[in-house]
């Protein structure tokens, strides 16, 4: 006599990974002086500890006009980013140590691994909406000044 077993699960019970929203939370202000007089005044969040600066805008569904992240770096070098798991359209605008803008990667992708260089060093990375560089006539040799709330 020989037996059988069979076993049999049935879990209908699926489970469903709901991802938190990560909403703006504002660490500082920041002014982009032009070179013709005038200013552009955005509220930031801080990217500066490894993780913060590794996650940066990912997973975000929106970013308002006047929101920004400023990536605050140790160092001055060349830096390059991407838009892996970025959801929103972005311009990256790369400040030197004297606080002076050096080049842009403007209009980056959603989710494009590409890689997105300063080619030259920098201190500082500023992220925008897509557009906003244009829009608001940016241009290298402008400067910056930031404050932490």
């Amino acid at each position: 006599m020989s037996f059988i077993l069979v076993y049999f699960s049935c879990k209908e019970d699926k489970k469903v990974i709901k991802q938190t929203e990560i909403t703006f939370t504002k660490e500082g202000e920041l002014t982009i002086f032009k070179n013709n007089s005038t200013q552009v005044n955005f509220d930031i969040e801080i990217a500066e500890t490894e993780y913060e600066t590794q996650t940066g805008l990912m997973y975000r569904n929106n970013m308002e006009e006047n929101h920004g992240m400023l990536f605050i770096f140790n160092d001055m070098q060349p830096r390059s980013f991407y838009m892996k798991n970025t959801k929103i359209g972005l311009d990256l605008i790369f400040i030197d140590d004297n606080n002076k803008i050096v080049s842009f990667q403007k209009n980056a992708k959603p989710f494009n691994e590409a890689s997105l260089p300063s080619n030259v060093p920098a201190k500082y990375v500023f992220e925008i909406n897509a557009g906003l560089v244009d829009e608001k006539q940016i241009a290298v040799g402008d400067s910056i000044s930031f404050n932490r709330l």
